[in-house]
C-alpha cells in the first residue's frame, strides 16, 4: 500500500482520484486543492507518490513541482492536467516530473502508471 497526495483545484477530480486510489488499495494521505499547500502537505506527511494538477490557485502544480523537489529531490510526482499540450508535458517532465496523465484519467491508465512508480498491494 503507498501513501499518495492528490494536489487538484478540482473537487470531483480529487474525489475519483481519491476513490480509485483506495479500490486499488492505497492510502490518500492528503488532499489538497492549490500549489502552496500541496508543498506545505508533502513536508508533513511524506508521501510515497503525489499527483499533482498543474493549473491551480495561490501557487501552480509546476511551481509546487519544483519546490517539492528541493525538499526530496527522489520524489515521485506524476503530473495529472487537462492541458495535455506536448509542451507542457515536456516541460513537467523537464522539472523533474516522473510521469503526465491527461484529465480525465481512466482507473487502468491510473493503475498501470502509479504501479510503475510504487508496488501494488498485496491483498491477503
Amino acid at each position: 500500500m503507498a501513501r499518495i497526495m492528490i494536489c487538484d483545484d478540482a473537487a470531483i477530480m480529487v474525489k475519483s482520484l481519491a476513490l480509485n486510489l483506495t479500490k486499488m488499495g492505497h492510502k490518500v494521505v492528503a488532499e489538497t486543492s492549490d500549489g502552496q499547500d500541496a508543498v506545505k502537505s508533502f513536508r508533513e506527511e511524506k508521501p510515497d507518490l503525489v499527483l499533482m494538477d498543474i493549473s491551480m490557485p495561490v501557487k501552480s502544480g509546476m511551481d509546487a513541482l519544483k519546490e517539492i523537489l528541493k525538499i526530496d529531490p527522489g520524489a515521485i510526482v506524476i503530473m495529472v492536467s487537462g492541458l495535455g499540450y506536448q509542451e507542457t508535458v515536456l516541460q513537467a517532465i523537464k522539472e523533474g516530473a516522473k510521469d503526465f496523465l491527461i484529465k480525465p484519467v481512466p482507473y487502468d491508465v491510473l493503475e498501470t502508471c502509479i504501479h510503475k512508480y510504487v508496488p501494488a498491494p498485496t491483498h491477503v
